[in-house]
This record gives structure tokens, C-alpha cells and sequence, in this order.
């Protein structure tokens, strides 16, 4: 390109820009943007030609400032400066030589207003600051402490010896010191106790060895295994298939003054649990032991109130939209006293309110809520705070086929096992039948059966549904929170209004999309099967955007049970008297969905419930083991209490409650029932919080208050991003935590009603969030 007399000075001045343009590698968009906009301006332009040059340079160039103050912040330590600050700093440059001083300078405010808006004190900021760095997964090293806090200062315009930076930096000292011991404690705490476990299973002995270790014969031994009323410490398969059966030679001593009892007992009965000829007896016997070792073989007698009560179990059976609910609800409002189970927050308020329209008042009670109405006899709760000791006339226990679930069926086992009713009712789908029926026979109580027809009918869609067709009255069910996002973000593209629902979203969120729903504010809800429990909807169609699912260990074809469950959304009783159920074009073939409605109940393989320790399991056997370390009880628990191939029951999974024991296992002064209620507490170990329990736990132990986590900085609904709603997410599920533990540690956990104002906070940005029903595109164009 050349210089040309009759070219106006702006075209000149750019020409000659263009021609002393480096052409480095990092400089080619540059220079091809320059060229552009050489060739564009007209002959005769006389506008600021040094002004546009330099406004277009800079703006090529803030790329390269982008990554050039990334890479600095980085280098330096200040990994809590995100990238928005850098791109806001870099905007108003206007210098297209600018240095990194430049650049520091530019960032200077911006890194110092953003600190100010994450809190309205020093301390608040440098807590929220650390809890949005755990978000991402790193931890401030002592030096990148020492500058965040620097900064801090100077953001807040705090001098030198300001007593803040002192004593934040001794407390983040001691709290790093902590963490650092408690590590080590539980480390050496883990090693012993699986020390002692090894030396433990090395005292067990043979069979051969129990008549003499009893005093008793050979047959006599034999019989009272088979009633098992001598535990069997563990079962080794040796080669060849055989299996050898191995003896605590302390626990059979222990058992020796019951002799006499038994041999009186011959043939009259055994604990529950066990083969009976006699339930009277078999109830007493149960009672005299209860008290013995763990007990999880013989787990119908561990809850003695409904033991001791002539219980009437009704199991209420049929699909989705049958009228199970409002059948039992029925019966529990007209009763004197009364319970109402549910497997979800959402749920318990739900029969709380349905109570309230039959007239009849209850408090609530849930893992991070209570409700108390002294006037009241009947309680809404959630599955697991059913209340073992207090008699009432009427419970109902809602969704019994997750019995089947691998991680809170041993709730449902315990409280249809355990509820104190003189008349229980279970509700859930054909599929729990078997299982109910053998809870009943273990507990040693009569069962009739109620089985309910829909009340609309429900086919399958002969042919699959394209994304665009969708509308009004449609669920598209995906099993991600992703696919949901990203499946809403395309139906926006397509102009409809979208509701969402999904796993991680709080109750009241959750309930809000489904109102803007049903209301008519919002034309598709897009959901994961969350919205297979619980949840008022108005559905007409219900659209599979996947026929497969990952649920945790493999990804696998949806069941017979999902389908039939989630497709039964569809359809209104008055409403949309006939459901659809389809599949989402690309997503597989309406024949499956078809397939798996018309299919009987699958039958499931093991019949035996799911059974967990409770707290006082967990006392007597820590008792019985003489040890008060939750890890090595659980462990003995696991490995020994209730052996694998035990015929009535088997082992929930533990794992998480096992992970936390581990970890406390380096926290001194907290007793083991303390423990205990640690190792229940609801966490995400996805969002560090195994780790940030047991920072709580230490602050526990050594009598400091416990701050509930707060918001973050929330930025304005209409400019928040996926990861801003996941962090916000995430912290509400911090908050679910902290108020769980609130209930049951108010001196330690004493700001509730701060806690409930986050909550709140949090809940309205995330629903304001997903009420935007499209996102700001920014683009620039030369």
C-alpha cells in the first residue's frame, strides 16, 4: 500500500500505520484489521484520523492485554482476580503503547471496587473471597493470604497496623496449622483402628470351637445360629466354595448366662428377624436383647414403640395420578393424631398445606426446618426425621419404592418399619408391592392392599418430537443440569418462554418455576426426573430429550419404573384428561417409550430392605467394641455387624458417612454421638465439602461459633452466566448444611436467622436469573 497525495489525511495517517505494522505472528489480526479499515475510509475524510487510528488499535490490542494481565495476576499470586475485572480494566485503556503499568494501573480500581461489593466489611470480603476461590478448587497458600489481605486494605483504605490484618493473618495461620493436624491425627487415628480391626478378626475362631467356648453341644450350637441368636462374626468362602464361619470367642462368654433362657425356649420362637413359630414370644425375646451388639439382623426389633403396638399396615399402590395421596391424606386428616412422611422438603410442605385444607393444623419437620403448632397432633415431615417414640393414631409414608435406592432406602426401611402408627399407610408404585410385603412379614404385621387405577389415561406418541414443536403445556426431560441448560438456552433461540427444574436447584425454587409453569408464564418446562417426586404440574405432554441415564456408576437404559414414573406427569385429571408420553427427535425410538409403558413391574432381584445404624446402634456397638472412634465402629459395623449374605437384610451404602467418620477422626473433643450427627449432615464432596465440614467440626470442638456462609457477590440477574448460577447453587447447598447442623447445634450454630435471610437472597437472584428469558450477545464489528 502506498501514499497518495490526493488521499485524505486520515487515509494517510492510516496507510502510513499499516505499512510500519510489525507482521508478527501475535500482530496479524491486528494488521489485518487496520487494512480493513484503510481500504474503508472514503477520500476526503478529515475525522480525527489519529483517534480513530488509536480507538481501533486499542481494540485489536485488548486481547493481547487480556492474557498479558491474566498471565500477571497469576504469576503474582492474585488468583482471585477474575477475568470480568481484567476485560472491564482493559476497556477503558485508550493508550495502544500501554505497559504493564499501564495495565496495572487500569486494573488497580476496578480489583478494588469488586473486593468492596463482595461484603460491607474487611473480614466478610476476605471470608468471601476464600469461599469463591473454593468454588473453583484452589486454596490461598500463607503468601497468596498475605496479598489478598494487603489488598483488602488498601480497598478498604485500612493502614498498616490495622488490628483486621493482624488477626486475620494469625487466625488463617492457626486455621492452616489446624487443617494440617487434623489431617495428620486422622491418618495415624485410621491406621489403629484398622489395626486393631486386623487383630480383632484374627481372635475370631471356628465353629469347632464355639460348644466348648458356650458350654453347650455341638446341636445346640447349631440351632441357635439358625435362630439367630449367636451372631456369626464373619463368613469366609474358602477354596472351592466351601464356607467357614468364624466366632467372637468374647461375645459367645457374654452369652453364656442366656443358656438357660434358650433351652426353655426350644422351639417357641426366636428375635425377629429370624425363623418364628411363635410371634408372641418372638416379640419378647427381641425385646430382652435389643440392647445387644448392633442388632442390624434383627433390625424390626430395634424400634420397640412399634413393636409394642397392634400396627395395621395398608399399602396403597398404583401410578402416577391415581389418587394414592389424596386417598391416604384423607384418612390422616380425620384421625385424632397423625404423620405424614415424604421423601422431600418440597413434599412435606406439601402435605402440611393439604392438611390446612382439610382443616386440621400441622407443624413440620425437616432436616434444616422446623414448624412447631403446640396445639397440633400431627406432623409433615420428611422420611428421615420420622419420629420413632411418640404413638399416633395415623402415618403415612409416601414413594415406598425408593426401598430400592442404594442410599436413603434404609430411611424408608426405618420408618415403615419404625413408625410409631397404630394404622400406616405406604403409598407408592406397583413396584414396591414385594418389598412392602416382606417389611410387613419381618415386623410381624398384618397387610391389606389397595390398588388404584390413573385417573386420565396415558399413550405413547407414535412419533418423535422436533425441538421446534415444541409448546405450551410440554416437560422436555433431560438428566443433567447442563443438558437442562443447554436445552433451555436453545428453546430461547426458538423464541419460547422456559421454566426449569432440576436436582440442585433449593425447594423454593423449584416450586417457583413450577408455578411460572402452570400459570402460564412460561410455555415448556425443561426438568431432570426431579420432577418424578413431588411438584404440582399441569403437563400435557411429557418429551424424553434422553433414553438413557448415568446414575452414578453406569450409564444405562431408563427402567420401566422411570419411564412409567416421569411419563405419568403427563396428563391432568380435569385439565388434560389424556398424557402423551414421546421422545425428542435424534434422542431414540418412540417403540422404547411405548415398550416401557405397556411392561408389567420389574421384579426385583433382592428382596432383603436396606438397613443403617442409627445413633443408638452406633453407641451400643461402639459399647460392645470398647472403642469411641466412629470410623473403627462403622468399620466393624460393615465388615462384621451384618454380614453380606445375611437372609433378611442388607448394608446401605455408606460410603460418604464412612468418608466424614475418616476425617473426623483428626477432630479431638466432639463425643461420638456429636460425630455421628457430622457424618449424617448433608454435604457435597463435589463442592469441598467433606473438607469444609470438618473445618466446622474443629471450630466446633474448640467451642467457636460456627458463621453461617454467605451469598458471594451476586452479580445483576440479566449479566449472570452458567457459573454464576452453579456457584450460587452451590452455596445454597452450603446453607442447607449449616442450617441442618443449626438444629442440632444451635449454641455452635447460633445465626439462624441470618442464615434463613441468605437463603432467601439466594433463592430470589437464582429464580430472577432463571426468569431472563434471553441473554445480551455482544459482538463488535470493524
Amino acid at each position: 500500500m502506498t501514499s497518495d497525495s490526493s488521499a485524505s489525511p486520515a487515509r494517510q495517517a492510516l496507510a502510513c500505520a499499516v505499512a510500519r505494522t510489525t507482521i508478527a505472528p501475535e500482530a496479524k489480526e491486528e494488521h489485518e484489521v487496520l487494512r480493513r479499515l484503510a481500504r474503508n475510509l472514503e477520500p476526503g475524510a478529515h475525522e480525527v484520523p489519529d483517534e480513530t487510528y488509536l480507538q481501533v488499535l486499542c481494540q485489536v490490542r485488548r486481547k493481547r492485554w487480556i492474557s498479558r494481565l491474566l498471565d500477571k495476576t497469576r504469576r503474582s499470586g492474585r488468583i482471585w482476580i477474575s477475568r470480568e475485572e481484567i476485560e472491564e480494566a482493559v476497556s477503558g485503556i485508550t493508550d495502544p503503547q500501554a505497559g504493564d503499568q499501564e495495565l496495572e494501573r487500569a486494573l488497580a480500581p476496578v480489583a478494588e471496587s469488586r473486593l468492596r461489593g463482595y461484603a460491607a466489611t474487611p473480614r466478610a470480603v476476605f471470608e468471601t473471597v476464600q469461599a469463591d476461590l473454593v468454588d473453583t478448587g484452589r486454596v490461598l497458600s500463607p503468601d497468596q493470604t498475605d496479598l489478598l489481605l494487603m489488598a483488602i486494605a488498601v480497598a478498604f483504605g485500612l493502614p498498616e497496623g490495622d488490628p483486621f490484618l493482624e488477626t486475620a493473618r494469625r487466625e488463617e495461620a492457626r486455621r492452616q496449622q489446624t487443617a494440617s493436624k487434623i489431617e495428620q491425627t486422622a491418618r495415624q487415628k485410621r491406621d489403629k483402628e484398622e489395626a486393631q480391626l486386623r487383630e480383632w478378626e484374627e481372635s475370631l475362631v471356628p465353629f469347632a470351637e464355639v460348644p466348648r467356648l458356650l458350654r453347650c453341644s455341638q446341636r445346640e450350637a447349631l440351632r441357635w445360629i439358625a435362630e439367630n441368636r449367636l451372631p456369626v462374626a464373619r463368613k469366609v468362602r474358602e477354596s472351592g466354595g466351601r464356607e467357614k464361619w468364624e466366632f467372637d470367642p468374647a461375645a459367645l462368654v457374654a452369652l453364656r448366662g442366656k443358656l438357660g433362657e434358650w433351652r426353655k425356649d426350644n422351639g417357641r420362637g426366636a428375635e425377629f428377624g429370624g425363623p418364628k413359630t411363635a410371634p408372641d414370644m418372638g416379640r419378647k425375646v427381641a425385646n430382652s436383647v435389643i440392647a445387644r451388639v448392633a442388632a442390624l439382623d434383627r433390625y424390626a426389633a430395634h424400634f420397640r414403640t412399634a413393636r409394642a403396638l397392634n400396627r395395621q399396615i395398608t399399602l396403597v399402590t398404583g401410578p402416577t395420578n391415581s389418587g394414592k395421596s389424596y386417598t391416604a391424606l384423607n384418612a390422616l386428616a380425620q384421625a385424632e393424631s397423625g404423620l405424614a412422611l415424604a421423601p422431600l422438603r418440597l413434599l412435606a410442605h406439601e402435605f402440611r398445606e393439604a392438611l390446612a385444607s382439610r382443616g386440621v393444623e400441622a407443624s413440620l419437620s425437616t432436616g434444616e426446618e422446623r414448624i412447631v403448632v403446640p396445639s397440633s397432633k400431627h406432623l409433615a415431615a420428611t422420611v428421615e426425621m420420622c419420629p420413632f417414640y411418640s404413638p399416633v393414631d395415623v402415618a403415612v409414608i409416601d414413594e415406598a419404592q425408593m426401598l430400592f435406592d442404594t442410599d436413603r432406602g434404609a430411611a424408608w426401611t426405618a420408618a415403615i418399619m419404625g413408625a410409631p402408627a397404630r394404622h400406616l399407610y405406604v403409598l407408592g408404585a406397583p413396584d414396591c408391592i414385594p418389598m412392602v410385603r416382606r417389611i410387613a412379614e419381618l415386623c410381624g404385621d398384618p397387610l391389606d392392599e389397595i390398588s388404584l387405577e390413573r385417573k386420565s389415561p396415558l399413550r405413547a406418541a407414535s412419533h418423535p418430537v422436533r425441538l421446534a414443536d415444541l409448546g405450551a403445556g410440554d416437560a422436555l426431560i433431560a438428566f443433567s443440569r447442563r443438558e437442562v441448560l443447554d436445552l433451555r438456552a436453545a428453546l430461547l433461540q426458538h423464541g419460547k418462554r422456559v421454566a426449569v427444574v432440576y436436582g440442585a436447584l433449593s425447594p423454593e425454587v423449584r416450586r417457583a418455576e413450577a408455578q411460572r409453569f402452570n400459570d402460564g408464564e412460561a410455555d415448556i418446562l425443561v426438568a431432570t426426573d426431579a420432577i418424578g417426586m413431588g411438584l404440582n404440574l399441569s403437563i400435557k405432554r411429557v418429551v424424553f430429550a434422553a433414553l438413557k441415564k448415568y446414575d452414578g456408576r453406569q450409564t444405562r437404559d431408563l427402567t420401566v419404573q422411570e419411564v412409567k414414573q416421569i411419563g405419568g406427569r403427563a396428563g391432568r385429571f380435569g385439565k388434560h384428561e389424556t398424557g402423551v408420553v414421546a421422545v425428542l427427535a435424534g434422542a431414540g425410538s418412540p417403540t422404547f417409550i411405548r415398550r416401557q409403558l405397556e411392561a408389567d413391574p420389574e421384579q426385583p432381584d433382592d428382596l432383603r430392605p436396606y438397613v443403617q445404624p442409627d445413633a443408638d446402634i452406633v453407641k451400643a456397638v461402639a459399647a460392645e467394641i470398647g472403642s469411641q472412634s466412629l470410623y473403627g465402629v462403622l468399620s466393624r459395623i460393615h465388615r462384621a455387624v451384618l454380614r453380606k449374605d445375611d437372609p433378611n437384610y442388607r448394608l446401605s451404602d455408606m460410603e460418604q458417612a464412612f468418608a466424614i467418620a475418616s476425617a473426623l477422626e483428626g477432630v479431638e473433643g466432639l463425643d461420638l454421638t456429636t460425630r455421628w450427627s457430622y457424618a449424617m449432615c448433608p454435604v457435597d464432596d463435589r463442592d469441598n465439602g467433606i473438607r469444609r465440614l470438618v473445618g466446622w467440626a474443629a471450630d466446633h470442638a474448640a467451642g467457636r461459633r460456627v458463621l453461617p456462609p454467605g451469598t458471594g457477590r451476586l452479580p445483576p440477574s440479566e449479566r449472570a452466566g452458567r457459573e454464576e448460577l452453579e456457584r450460587a447453587e452451590k452455596r445454597h447447598k452450603r446453607l442447607v448444611a449449616w442450617r441442618w447442623l443449626a438444629l442440632r447445634f444451635p449454641e455452635i450454630y447460633p445465626d439462624q436467622e441470618e442464615a434463613e435471610d441468605t437463603t432467601r437472597r439466594l433463592n430470589d437472584w437464582i429464580e430472577s436469573v432463571l426468569r431472563q428469558q434471553s441473554r445480551t450477545r455482544r459482538s463488535t464489528r470493524f
